[in-house]
């Protein structure tokens, strides 16, 4: 297994593709939209340069990784000579079908059909392709350059070889799969969603700040990042598909998003990729202000976290 097609060069989509050239894998990085794909080589570019700065690499082995890259705008022309193809695309489960009925298609019977979907069912995605049995989930984490963790998740038909050759695959990226079973969120995200949406909820019903919320977490609890700066993070429009699909999939109220994560999904307030959230960013930089608990979205009432 040489040649690795990653659909979708967004942060997820660069990170993956970011890892499989490092390692000496060929990758072709498709998307739909050129700027997009000029972005994501631009920020692979600027991760492997962080990685020499810090010694884990040499100017050579960012060199080939850089050469191991190349980018397509035409799903069929990335994709028809893979062994392997990880769909890193938006998280909408219409989005995903369309994708991986269209590789279908446009792969060989032997291409392992892999989805970086953070909580839609495997099972569903593959019953839209020709060959059930080719399709798994591989969960990376972000900032995938740095994360161990990848979440291998089987679905009903997936064959005991494609999974046995994805949790080895993920190895030889010197990543630690975790094999789970294909139900909504799996496991990463059936944890850490709830968690989230309580933090957002505590903060609704003012019982502290986002500044609070978050120390306690942190200090109290030894997390490296409070859940409410995580979620933008994450992308609260992503936090807010998760748990919609937690949702509908368990039909349990406990995992209704809160009202205030909707309102500000709608109002555009998506964290860090908007320049604001729970915490305000400056252009360009993930430096932050944090907003006032009982008016986050009035510039007013901004001050800097002590």
């Amino acid at each position: 297994m040489k040649n690795i097609t990653v659909i979708g060069s967004g942060t997820m989509g660069n990170g993956i593709a970011h890892t499989f050239a490092l390692y000496g894998f060929k990758v072709a990085l498709v998307d739909v939209n050129e700027d997009v794909l000029y972005k994501g080589l631009q920020t692979i570019t600027a991760n492997l340069d962080r990685q020499i700065t810090k010694g884990d690499i040499s100017e050579q082995e960012k060199n080939n990784a850089l050469t191991n890259i190349t980018t397509y705008t035409d799903l069929y022309t990335g994709a028809a000579n893979a062994d392997l193809v990880i769909e890193a695309a938006t998280e909408n489960k219409e989005t995903k079908l369309n994708l991986f009925k269209q590789l279908s298609g446009v792969c060989g019977e032997k291409t392992i059909l892999a989805s970086n979907t953070s909580s839609i069912s495997i099972t569903q995605i593959a019953a839209i392709t020709k060959n059930p049995g080719n399709v798994i989930g591989m969960h990376f984490m972000n900032p995938v350059p740095v994360m161990k963790l990848v979440e291998v998740i089987r679905g009903y038909a997936t064959t005991d070889e494609v999974n046995t050759t994805i949790i080895s695959l993920a190895k030889q990226l010197d990543k630690i799969p975790v094999e789970v079973s294909d139900y909504p969120g799996f496991i990463a995200n059936r944890i850490l969603m709830p968690m989230i949406n309580e933090a957002v909820y505590s903060l609704f019903e003012g019982v502290a700040g986002v500044q609070e919320i978050d120390t306690v977490m942190k200090l109290g609890m030894a997390h490296p990042m409070g859940p409410l700066q995580l979620a933008d993070f994450i992308g609260l429009d992503v936090c807010l598909a998760i748990l919609n699909v937690l949702h509908s999939g368990f039909g349990n109220p406990k995992y209704a998003p809160c009202p205030l994560l909707v309102n500000m999904v709608a109002a555009g307030h998506t964290g860090i990729k908007s320049g604001s959230g729970f915490y305000k960013y400056k252009k360009g930089s993930k430096d932050l202000v944090v907003a006032d608990k009982f008016n986050l979205m009035d510039d007013k009432n901004l001050a800097k976290p002590k």
